[in-house]
């Protein structure tokens, strides 16, 4: 479920809108509504569409007949139409398409910055913005040739890694910086959770390792249980320091 809803379940591609997003807010204090509120937002979304799915053909087992045979446009077609009429199937639809349109230009210009930073390219000049631009736009072409069903379950993983490794940065920074050492807690526990998730997903998908449950489940626990417990031994020793 969190790795087939990605962004709706938690999201580790807002956390590569931090290069941008810093150039457009004037304070850290805001980060808290854009990214925070932007992940409540896709929860909602998300939510809202696996129920609208599983109302419109009834169970899960039609469900996954109808995205094998019309896809998963067919379906959103399907149920936009068939619940909100024509009309409003259109905006429905209009929203779909315009979520990962504007999704795959922030991570564009997202990747841009990131690497006029790693490179040190100053991103004003326009030569180079297409120094950098040029060739992640012909990655961009060469991955939409790529079957989009397995292309997607690459990203979905990735971006649930992602979140698990944004939630591990945030715990040890809270355990570095904050003189409370209980806040680490609000990261440390869905860090770990993911943690379980992401492993657990890649050992047992086709796409991955394509090891059985009996494999996966416990090396998914195991890894999570070994990140917690380093987690909690950091903590003991800035608790004992006194910081």
């Amino acid at each position: 479920m969190f790795i087939t809803v990605v962004c709706g379940a938690i999201s580790g591609f807002h956390a590569t809108q931090s290069p941008m997003m810093s150039k457009c807010i004037s304070s850290e204090r805001e980060g808290r509504k854009v990214f925070y509120g932007a992940m409540l937002t896709e929860s909602v979304i998300a939510l809202t569409w696996a129920a609208a799915g599983v109302a419109f053909y009834g169970e899960t087992g039609a469900l996954s007949e109808a995205l094998s045979g019309l896809g998963q446009s067919g379906v959103v077609y399907d149920i936009s139409t068939g619940m909100l009429g024509t009309v409003g199937g259109v905006l429905a639809i209009i929203g779909v398409v315009a979520c990962p349109i504007t999704s795959g230009d922030t991570a564009f210009r997202s990747a841009r910055l990131i690497l006029g930073e790693i490179t040190g390219l100053e991103q004003k000049p326009i030569k180079n913005r297409l120094y950098i631009t040029l060739p992640l736009l012909t990655v961009g072409a060469f991955l939409t040739q790529l079957d989009f069903n397995v292309l997607w379950r690459y990203f979905s993983w990735s971006n649930q890694t992602l979140a698990m490794v944004s939630l591990w940065v945030a715990t040890a920074y809270f355990l570095k910086k904050d003189n409370k050492w209980y806040h680490s807690l609000i990261t440390a526990f869905p860090a770990t959770f993911m943690s379980a998730v992401s492993l657990t997903y890649i050992l047992m998908a086709k796409e991955g390792f394509g090891l059985s449950s009996s494999i996966a489940y416990p090396a998914g626990i195991f890894f999570a249980a070994a990140c917690f417990g380093i987690y909690a031994f950091f903590m003991k020793k800035g608790r004992n320091s006194g910081k």
